[in-house]
């Protein structure tokens, strides 16, 4: 397989923008990452994007807002980490050799949908969803678990929503650029006890957008490609062979698999982009990626080397709890963060040094399987 390098990234800003379409979005983002490159838009050989919810066409409606047709577009679906899909699936187009260069798209407007203002609904058939079992309670009860277990305290999951919400503040594009403290967050709405309101993540509208290559088409474009070492994507397998709420399963199999495809350890890490859709998630995916021991994420946590600063930054632009989640455009997002660090472009929030990021991406729902249904990582380096 070819080397793939990063050359062009581009996001809208996060928000909630009633009056806009997710095409608009998406153009925006993709103008930004074609800009970013240098990139003719008439070069894009091959394009994937990702929608979630009233999704028609999206690359086409995307794209043609900059003036591209004409090429090969494929459209994806893969809950939170449909964005993630989509930039596998370029990154394979690439690397196989079909094509030189293309883009990943992830893009979703969530108050334009059929659910804003709503809980995501569950599938017709989806028997745990109606019994109750949606995210928030899901996380609430994983919450209860790691308190009985692991000696984590509530306070412990307002530390990660303050932390992150730190971390927006220096993020202009955040949908929420404002501090709080730990007691402002444990006294905000209660959604899931012992969730309140400033430990889940906001619905959001927003795009990303990353522009990939073969490493021969980067050189010609930059003297210092950001190279996608390692994409991996799988499935949960049956939830009935889950031994613990608290670990993520294929969670930790796919980070496995990327290490192995990159040929690095994860003491080589110098930042993470996560899923942190709920703060107590956060703790648990420092464990998935094994950046510290079984059952030590909270001690990670309280270390302080997880903050911007620390031996290894988690979710610098905020993450999904201040930066906004807008379910396809995150698992691309998460890549672009990860590319401005590398660059030593990420403004104040900036991880110094930073040679090697990891993007991660999980989600999804369904009776039957292990909870976080899809998972996807990719691992870039300079």
């Amino acid at each position: 397989m070819r080397e793939v390098a990063v050359i062009g990234v581009g996001q809208s800003v996060f928000g909630k923008f009633p009056n806009r379409s997710a095409a608009s979005l998406g153009g925006e983002a993709v103008s930004t990452a074609l800009k970013d490159s240098g990139i003719h838009p008439k070069d894009i050989q091959v394009a994937y994007a990702a929608r979630s919810y009233d999704a028609n066409c999206t690359a086409q409606a995307v794209l043609k807002e900059v003036g591209i047709g004409a090429l090969e577009m494929v459209n994806v679906e893969n809950a939170c980490a449909g964005g993630a899909t989509a930039f596998r699936g370029v990154w394979k187009e690439i690397a196989d050799g079909h094509y030189d260069i293309g883009i990943a798209i992830g893009v979703e407007s969530m108050t334009t949908s059929p659910i804003a203002g709503k809980l995501i609904p569950p599938e017709k058939d989806d028997l745990e969803g109606y019994l109750g079992m949606t995210m928030p309670a899901m996380f609430g009860m994983v919450a209860r678990r790691q308190m009985a277990e692991s000696g984590a305290t509530v306070e412990d999951f307002a530390r990660v929503s303050v932390k992150n919400h730190h971390h927006g503040s220096l993020n202009p594009q955040a949908m929420f650029r404002k501090e709080f403290t730990i007691e402002e967050v444990l006294n905000s709405r209660m959604i899931c006890d012992p969730i309140t309101q400033l430990m889940c993540c906001p619905t959001t509208d927003g795009a990303a957008a990353v522009i990939l290559c073969s490493m021969d088409v980067a050189r010609k474009y930059t003297t210092s490609p950001i190279k996608v070492i390692a994409s991996t994507l799988m499935t949960g397998n049956y939830g009935y062979l889950q031994k613990d709420i608290c670990k993520s399963s294929v969670g930790t199999k796919t980070a496995k698999m990327a290490y192995e495809m990159a040929g690095c350890e994860p003491k080589d890490i110098n930042l993470v982009e996560m899923h942190d859709a709920f703060a107590n998630e956060e703790v648990l995916r420092y464990e998935d990626l094994m950046l510290c021991e079984p059952g030590r994420g909270i001690e990670l946590l309280r270390s302080g080397a997880t903050s911007i600063g620390g031996k290894v930054p988690v979710n610098p632009s905020g993450g999904l709890l201040s930066l906004g989640h807008p379910l396809s455009a995150s698992g691309v997002r998460t890549v672009c963060e990860v590319v401005l660090h590398l660059r030593g472009k990420a403004g104040a929030r900036q991880t110094p040094n930073a040679r090697v990021g990891l993007a991660h991406m999980l989600g999804g729902l369904v009776t039957g399987l292990e909870h976080g249904v899809t998972a996807s990582i990719h691992i870039l380096a300079r």
